[in-house]
């Protein structure tokens, strides 16, 4: 457990390196990707990969707001790098390989797959702002006093 947790930090923080992340963020980065990887892992077995993937990636997109609030940073610093652990690029080679070796039963069973775990973090990511707008609006909305007669 404790090798995947240091794997995914270090992907993660990697991944920030890679595409320019500000250096201040990549601790953060690498903590949003080890903290989204901890969530699918621990529910993966229970719930299958593509909800473990929705709610790993729900968690990532409010973490990664709350960091961008925080550091004063746009939030898809955050988020990109923290997704990198999530996407099933693996599984993609795998379909094109089984497309190619003319086995398509195979191939295309691991193809749904990756875009019913692709969708599931599309749909993460909405979530997370959508649970981000209406905690906000809750948060901002002023007290309204009810008049009395």
């Amino acid at each position: 457990m404790l090798a995947q947790l240091f794997t995914s930090f270090i992907a993660t923080a990697a991944f920030g390196i890679l595409f320019h992340a500000p250096r201040r963020s990549l601790l953060q980065c690498g903590f949003v990707g080890m903290l989204g990887w901890l969530v699918y892992y621990a529910t993966t077995d229970s719930m299958g990969p593509v909800t473990a993937s929705l709610l790993a990636t729900a968690l990532i997109g409010i973490v990664s707001q709350g960091f961008a609030r925080l550091y004063k940073m746009p939030v898809i610093i955050f988020s990109v790098a923290g997704m990198i652990p999530l996407v099933p690029g693996g599984m993609a080679y795998n379909a094109m390989r089984q497309f190619v070796q003319h086995n398509y039963p195979q191939a295309l069973e691991l193809a749904i797959s990756t875009l019913m775990i692709a969708g599931a973090i599309a749909v993460g990511l909405v979530l997370s702002e959508v649970i981000n707008q209406i905690f906000r609006s809750i948060r901002f909305r002023p007290h309204i006093k009810k008049q009395s007669k």
